[in-house]
């Protein structure tokens, strides 16, 4: 498994990979999801390395309560079929970006979670093949504006504000769909902690219903659901999402600054 990374370097944005602390340019005969190999090494004399989104979205399907636990947290029944949404491109934030909390929404979360990177246009894909279209895993921190979520019955604007996507900081690529450790830690403090072996959906069956309904394609995201533990943020703060073998995505948050009339 290779732990692959958008960077920028002196103007310029690419794919490296990460071998045991060495980086070189991940080379591809169109983009790393046909394929990829290791290229030269990245020249640190050309100057520092940003982290970037491993990943630029068509879409990002997200699923609601899908753990037990979470659900039990927000009062609510375990549902019968995965509770689906989407997170626009616009919402995907850089690991190390702020978090932008909006002026007057109250109550903003977050919301640690495993997501899935699709490696290869999937249609109506039976959950027996599933792993065969998964490219890799990377962490995506579901920022949730909870005042908002609580009193509409959809949850799209709650979950769709700029910067409520963090992604990263990098794509497990070869990852298969074993269960993972996943945390949320806010200052440092540990909130949540669990497993994806405790989805109430796992991935491939979510793989299987989602595709079912809608295309993707390669680079799309299905953010599998997030354990019990989530709470708010607030200016200052320092929030991180971990996934067992990917890293930590780590950003800090900070009031929205006023537009200027």
């Amino acid at each position: 498994m290779d732990r692959i990374f958008r960077v920028s370097q002196a103007g310029e944005t690419f794919y490296a990979i990460e071998r045991d602390g060495e980086w070189r340019r991940a080379l591809s005969n169109g983009d790393i999801y046909s394929g990829y190999r290791a290229g030269d090494v990245v020249d640190p004399a050309k100057g520092a390395l940003v982290t970037r989104t491993p990943v630029r979205p068509s879409k990002m399907v997200c699923v609601g309560l899908n753990y037990r636990d979470h659900a039990a947290e927000m009062k609510k029944a375990l549902p019968a079929e995965p509770l689906i949404f989407f997170k626009p491109s616009t919402a995907l934030a850089d690991p190390g970006a702020p978090i932008l909390l909006p002026p007057g929404v109250g109550r903003v979360d977050h919301e640690a979670e495993l997501a899935v990177v699709i490696g290869k246009r999937a249609h109506r894909v039976p959950r027996a093949r599933a792993a065969e279209y998964v490219f890799g895993i990377t962490c995506l921190n579901d920022i949730t504006a909870r005042d908002i979520q609580n009193k509409e019955p959809q949850y799209t604007r709650a979950k769709s504000f700029d910067t409520f996507a963090p992604v990263g900081p990098c794509i497990l690529a070869g990852a298969g769909l074993e269960p993972r450790a996943v945390e949320g830690w806010v200052n440092g403090e540990r909130r949540q902690h669990s497993t994806t072996a405790q989805l109430i959906f796992p991935i491939d069956f979510l793989v299987e219903y989602i595709t079912f309904v809608m295309t993707l394609e390669p680079g799309d995201i299905i953010s599998t659901g997030t354990p019990s533990g989530v709470g708010p943020l607030h200016a200052g703060d320092t929030v991180t999402v971990k996934v067992e073998g990917v890293g930590e995505l780590r950003n800090v948050v900070r009031d929205e600054e006023p537009r200027p009339v």
